[in-house]
């Protein structure tokens, strides 16, 4: 079948566009031949092959899977299609977290696993897909469709003759749920599931019983119809109303700011978001867990808001505006720094992806994001005096103090070289962690990604999210900033990056245990059993495939690993061990641990 790779818009209701990249553009498949006529063999006209025909039609070409003794079959109809490769993990929580790294980059990801040992398994880093807002879609090999209302007891079960149990921890993490256990309806639930993954930015799960993929059926005998997907569309005069009222609001004002949220990706509103920076002069900030989002150069740009640990000069200029357009934001007791950000609601406009609310006043429902953002830039007069005020007071960052020769590395000068690496040719994944204050720090050069999880904050995401976004990136070098205790949940799965061929660079920063948590609440258990982390890898490599390792304690030693990962071993998997003092934080951890402490620790409210 002929197809072509298009750009999304999908309030565009002239397009069949489906699927969505992380900041608007998008690989998406539209149909450029007659259907009617295009058929496919017997052995392919069956419910696996047109799974996976699905998959690849919505721009999933890898998907990551644990194979179980219910979900065989499947895989092999899966490989048996020429566009998909299987992605083997090592457990099912890493498929996940892959399968969520490369959601963030080609808009939506899969992976497959078995039933309920398989199923539970994956539910954690699937609830993180959907606190993200990532299209992704689990699939699971189910019981035998014999088997269903016999009560029997089945193995990988709790011991009860009941199915259901797994089906019900999905429920809560999934936006829709497809249970196939007769061909009859196979065709419309996958259509169905797939189709709300997308149009809810949200997960799915489909379970199949393990006797059905390899058993043909008319029904599969032709090439899908592509997806046509009723686009999102704005209310016309709620967008007049609204874009009124904020102009109104925002023109009176002496000096405004812009705020850019983690939401904009769902609604695909970044480039709607920079239109209005460019019409209005604007000081432009984003908040943690949108960097990336928005163009850093950007020339009104002034930094992260987080409140007391932003970027420097950032939150003076935002919280001493007096009115602040916040695009798609999340307010969380993590983002908010223990909930102490000094904004005033009366000052706000709060545009979330299909509502705006303008201060204590006004709110306007059914108004797209990105609709409202480009109409209020036609309407919104110039005015760069938050802009001006913030170039004013700003006063570059100092360097940090060089080294002595051979004196033990410091994270402040690990993360000065890791600046000097970055390119439009790299991303910047960031686990949870001190690596999400110091990374935050990073100036991103154009076209440079970048990827962290805040709103579920899952320790070990990065291992299996670096191997998704890699993998669904082959073009562009990874750069992973990882703590010791993360990487110790998540580990084995560095085999399967050196495994694919996978040039991605980890930073494995040794400081001993969860630090984050020690600024927190610190106890014996923050501590951790330390490992030899590059011999660990090297065991992992077995001499198979491209990998090199090396153990950094001083800047020397730093400079020349990062000399010989760039140059001679650009190609391969690197690993860098970086050796610090374990009590070397970023001062924004710090700060920010302090107030997250106070808000865990507020006593109950009196009865």
């Amino acid at each position: 079948m002929d197809t072509k790779i298009g750009s999304i818009d999908v309030c565009n209701p002239t397009h069949d566009d489906i699927g969505g990249p992380p900041n608007g553009g998008v690989s998406t498949v539209q149909n450029s031949s007659p259907l009617h006529s295009i058929t496919v063999s017997p052995c392919e006209a069956t419910l696996g092959r047109y799974l996976a025909r699905r998959l690849v039609e919505i721009g999933v070409t890898d998907v990551f899977s644990v194979p179980g003794d219910f979900n065989l079959t499947l895989l092999d109809h899966l490989i048996a299609e020429p566009s998909l490769k299987l992605i083997g993990c090592c457990n099912e929580l890493n498929a996940g977290y892959a399968a969520d790294g490369y959601a963030r980059s080609r808009g939506v990801g899969a992976c497959v696993v078995t039933f309920t040992v398989g199923g539970l398994s994956v539910l954690n880093a699937i609830a993180g897909a959907y606190s993200e807002n990532l299209p992704l879609i689990c699939i699971v090999g189910g019981p035998n469709s014999n088997d269903y209302g016999t009560n029997r007891i089945l193995h990988h079960t709790i011991g009860l003759p009941d199915f259901t149990q797994e089906l019900r921890c999905f429920q809560a993490v999934t936006c829709y749920q497809a249970v196939i256990n007769n061909l009859e309806e196979a065709h419309e639930l996958i259509d169905t599931a797939i189709s709300t993954a997308l149009k809810e930015s949200k997960p799915v799960y489909i379970s199949i019983s393990c006797n059905l993929p390899a058993i043909p059926l008319p029904t599969f005998s032709r090439h899908p119809v592509p997806f046509m997907l009723t686009p999102k569309v704005s209310n016309q005069m709620g967008i007049d109303a609204a874009v009124e009222a904020a102009a109104e609001f925002l023109n009176k004002a002496v000096k405004p700011v812009l705020v850019g949220g983690p939401k904009m990706r769902v609604a695909k509103a970044a480039d709607a978001f920079v239109e209005l920076a460019d019409a209005s002069g604007y000081g432009l900030a984003v908040m943690p867990s949108a960097k990336g989002q928005v163009p850093e150069h950007h020339k009104h740009f002034i930094g992260t808001y987080w409140g007391a640990v932003s970027t420097a000069f950032c939150a003076e200029i935002v919280e001493s505006a007096d009115a602040y357009l916040f695009a798609g934001p999340i307010f969380n007791d993590y983002s908010s720094v223990g909930y102490s950000l000094l904004l005033k609601k009366e000052k706000a406009i709060i545009v979330q992806p299909d509502r705006v609310t303008i201060g204590n006043g006004p709110a306007f429902g059914c108004v797209l994001m990105k609709d409202f953002l480009s109409g209020l830039a036609k309407r919104i007069k110039h005015n760069n005096t938050s802009y001006e005020n913030y170039h004013r007071i700003f006063v570059p960052e100092g360097k940090p103090l060089r080294d002595n020769p051979n004196e033990p590395l410091r994270v402040n000068v690990l993360f000065q070289h890791i600046q000097n690496m970055l390119s439009s040719e790299t991303a910047v994944l960031a686990e949870t962690g001190d690596s999400w204050f110091n990374c935050q720090k990073l100036k991103l050069p154009e076209g440079c990604g970048y990827e962290f999880q805040m709103q579920y904050g899952s320790i070990g995401w990065s291992v299996g999210a670096t191997l998704g976004y890699a993998q669904a990136m082959p073009n562009r070098r990874v750069i992973a900033c990882i703590g010791d205790g993360s990487f110790q949940v998540t580990a084995q799965d560095v085999s399967t990056m050196i495994r694919c061929g996978q040039k991605t660079i980890i930073f494995l920063i040794n400081n001993g245990g969860y630090t984050i948590e020690v600024e927190i609440h610190d106890g014996p258990y923050n501590v951790i059993k330390n490992w030899n982390y590059t011999a660990f890898v090297d065991a992992i490599h077995n001499g198979e495939g491209k990998c090199w390792t090396a153990k950094v304690r001083c800047e020397e030693e730093l400079v020349k690993a990062i000399n010989t990962a760039t140059n001679e071993e650009k190609d391969s998997f690197c690993f860098i061990e970086v050796i610090v003092h374990k009590d070397d934080t970023s001062k924004e951890l710090l700060e920010w641990g302090s107030r997250v402490s106070a808000a865990n620790s507020r006593p109950p409210n009196p009865q």
